[in-house]
């Protein structure tokens, strides 16, 4: 092929996805109605995302912070929604007849409560990431999940990313042969400020290995395709927030970390994270028996600077070897996330109809979080953390039926 035709067949990839997305929006019938626990910064750009991809409505909205609910109101409105009704309290808004569907869109430590407020309703329900800040609470969960009447579907948007995409596409096609290796960055800038500034203390967030990198133990756990069997890593706080209080505690999250991850059936990863960056970086590096995958994300929180995303897949004569660009149309973009956001968002209306699809499970996110957990109890102690042993020693058993990604049991991976 030509670099032409070779760029072509990708971005050919690329326009099926985005089409599909759009071929969903808008669709005709009585639409769906969602229920919003949580309206601070992610709750509004989940109302946002819904909003526009029309194939839901938003009955209403619960936060126990009055202006984060002024906000979510507003918010609603703007983006062309009809006034929602505002609660206070979580399990009103569940047993709202209006509303078929809810969304926990609430801080980290809270999710399990929340839960346990509106799990007797049996409605659907989109968790956001991290499901939970503890293995206890992650465990219990994802327990409870498997009676769950009906889908809970987490809120990892980062698997949804355009590069990630055409990515997860090529792996599954088996495009590099067996994986061998996995390389995983994100520099970016600080923490952005939160109601109460929770994200700045371990206490709350789970610590930043869990509340912010979750999504890429996530990709790292299902492009691995087997349990994490130990973990080293090496990091703490360089430059942020050293000297950070609110009402009189001191901060204390990480911004930097060096990871690796040896898995059961031998592949080996690694991840480092840098949150002292002026712009955004990520980077993914797979190395398989048959070849090698470069994807790039170049971002900005800063107005006028838009992103770009790219993949190569170096194996002889793939479309892609050259690379190629495959950033999100605009329109898409500003959907949250870099256009991710959208993506789950039509993933969990999908579950809603009944329809398979690869939006996160519980059992994901609970493979998620104990990689993560497990990272930032090794930086802690200075060494390397066996996951076996860490786990019978706290008396969790995340090994039983339906706790294991599907993906690991068709690979044969249980022990």
């Amino acid at each position: 092929m030509t670099p032409t035709e070779t760029a072509t067949a990708t971005k050919d990839e690329l326009t099926h996805i985005v089409e599909a997305l759009r071929s969903s929006m808008s669709p005709n019938g009585k639409k769906p109605g969602y229920g919003i626990i949580g309206t601070g910064m992610m709750g509004r750009e989940h109302i946002r995302a819904v909003l526009q991809l029309d194939q839901a409505e938003i009955i209403g909205l619960c936060d126990s912070h009055p202006k984060s609910l002024e906000l979510g109101v507003a918010e609603v409105v703007r983006s062309g929604g009809k006034t929602p009704k505002a609660y206070s309290d979580a399990a009103a808004l569940a047993n709202d007849m209006d509303v078929d569907a809810i969304l926990i869109c609430t801080p980290n430590f809270t999710h399990r409560a929340v839960f346990d407020e509106v799990k007797a309703s049996g409605k659907p329900i989109f968790l956001e990431k991290p499901m939970a800040t503890t293995l206890d609470d992650a465990l219990y969960l994802a327990e409870e999940a498997l009676s769950y009447p009906a889908p809970i579907q987490l809120g990892m948007q980062y698997r949804y990313k355009s590069q990630y995409q055409l990515a997860l596409s090529a792996l599954e096609r088996g495009e590099l042969g067996s994986v061998k290796m996995i390389s995983l960055c994100e520099y970016r800038p600080p923490f952005l400020p939160k109601v109460r500034e929770w994200n700045k203390f371990s206490e709350y967030s789970g610590g930043t290995l869990v509340e912010k990198c979750c999504h890429y133990f996530d990709l790292m756990n299902r492009i691995a395709g087997a349990p994490p069997v130990r973990v080293f890593a090496s990091g703490g706080r360089a430059v942020n927030f050293t000297d950070f209080e609110y009402q009189g505690k001191t901060s204390d999250i990480d911004d930097h970390a060096l990871v690796v991850v040896d898995y059961e059936n031998g592949v080996k990863a690694q991840f480092a994270l840098n949150m002292f960056s002026e712009e955004l970086f990520e980077a993914l590096t797979v190395g398989g028996s048959e070849g090698a995958m470069h994807t790039e994300e170049h971002a900005s929180f800063k107005p006028g600077r838009p992103s770009r995303s790219s993949i190569k897949i170096q194996t002889p004569d793939h479309p892609a070897y050259e690379g190629v660009d495959c950033t999100f149309p605009e329109d898409i973009e500003l959907g949250g996330h870099y256009g991710s956001t959208l993506f789950e968002h039509q993933r969990f209306r999908d579950q809603l109809a009944g329809a398979k699809n690869d939006g996160a499970t519980c059992a994901e996110g609970l493979w998620a979080i104990i990689t993560a957990w497990m990272a930032q109890a090794s930086m802690r102690q200075g060494k390397v953390v066996d996951v076996k042993e860490v786990l019978a020693s706290e008396t969790l058993n995340p090994y039983g039926d339906g706790l294991l990604p599907n993906a690991w049991m068709a690979n044969d991976a249980r022990l």
